[in-house]
Formats: structure tokens, sequence, C-alpha cells
């Protein structure tokens, strides 16, 4: 990226408070850059805590593969989801508040027994589908927020401050340079004037 600069000090002055901010800023984006790594680390582990999980209550009940044949699958139904927000170094994220389960009564006594425990098997692998569901979702975001401060470190350190401090380099010798032309330029017309006092300059 070409810095774009004039000659002149006004440029000078306002390269010089583009290259501070950026100094400033640095830092911090730094600092989320970090932050966003470990979270996304931690959202990756929660999400295949819970699909292990998973897994596990599915191998636990996997005796019971005949019998759910014969389960009424209109008994349970997830009526609603509620999620929440939450702010991790300012990216917004999905939390799982609550699953809210509608039950379709059923007689007891005629029902096979495993009924009830069937109901609250299913509500278990739900819940934690559902958790390792906005798990996944928290993993894309902060992965994506994480990868755009990546992006914002590196053009920053990379690209822009060197391009800044390249740039008022370059003004600093040309005012330099300007500055001892006009000195030189001075020397030069009052040493003419010392030599010759009566000649029109």
């Amino acid at each position: 990226m070409a810095i774009k600069f004039q000659y002149n000090k006004t440029s000078l002055g306002e390269l010089g408070k583009q290259l501070k901010m950026r100094q400033r800023a640095l830092p911090t984006i730094k600092i989320k850059e970090s932050a966003l790594r470990v979270e996304v680390s931690a959202a990756k582990d929660k999400a295949e805590g819970y699909q292990r999980r998973i897994e596990e209550l599915m191998a636990r009940y996997d005796y019971m593969l005949a019998l759910w044949g014969e389960f009424d699958s209109d008994l349970l139904r997830v009526k609603d989801v509620v999620l929440g927000v939450n702010k991790i170094a300012g990216v917004k994220i999905p939390a799982l508040k609550e699953v809210i389960f509608e039950e379709r009564p059923y007689d007891l006594f005629s029902s096979p027994a495993w009924y009830a425990d069937g109901v609250e098997v299913l509500k278990d692998i739900a819940r934690l589908g559902m958790e390792f569901e906005v798990f996944q979702r928290r993993t894309e975001l902060l992965d994506y927020a994480r990868k755009k401060t990546t992006q914002k470190v590196n053009l920053y350190e990379k690209v822009q401050i060197p391009g800044y401090e390249d740039a008022i380099r370059k003004i600093k010798r040309f005012l330099e340079d300007e500055e001892n032309l006009s000195k030189s330029a001075q020397k030069i017309v009052k040493t003419k004037h010392e030599k010759n006092p009566t000649e029109e300059l």
C-alpha cells in the first residue's frame, strides 16, 4: 500500500499523527488477537467435548436400539430454544440459555416401562446436540474475528507503520535538502555581495 503524501510540513505532521495512532493501537490489537486465539481453542475443545458426550450417551443406550423402534416419536419435541448473546473480545457470540421441550402425556400403565427413561435420554441428547451446535457456531465466529484481527495486525506491522515511517523519512530528507540548498544559495549571494558590494543583486 503506497502512502500518499506531499513534501511539506503539513503532510509531515499528518503522517506523524497517523503513525502514532497505529503504534498506540497495535499492542491492543495484538492482545485482542491473542485473546481470540485462546477463545477459539476453548470453544473448539468444548464443542469436541459435547460431541464426545453425545457419542458416549448414545453408545450407553445402544442396547436399547431395538426398543427405539417401539418408541412413539410424538411424545417429545423441542418447542423452543432460548439463545442469549455474550461478548468476548468485542465479538458477539451465541450462548444457549434454555431448551424448552413439549412432552405429550402418555399412559404410564399401558406404555412400556422404559418410556420415562427414553424421554430423559432424548432430552439429554437434544440438549447436548444444541450445545454442540452453539459451540460450533461460536468457534466459527471467533475464528473469523481472529483472522480479521490477525490481518489488521499484519497490515499495521508489515505495511502501514513501515510505510508511514518511510514517508516521514523521505519528507524530512527533502525538507533538510531544501533547507541546505537555501542556506547554500544565501551564502553564495552573501559571498558575491561581499566581493562586489556595489553590484546590484
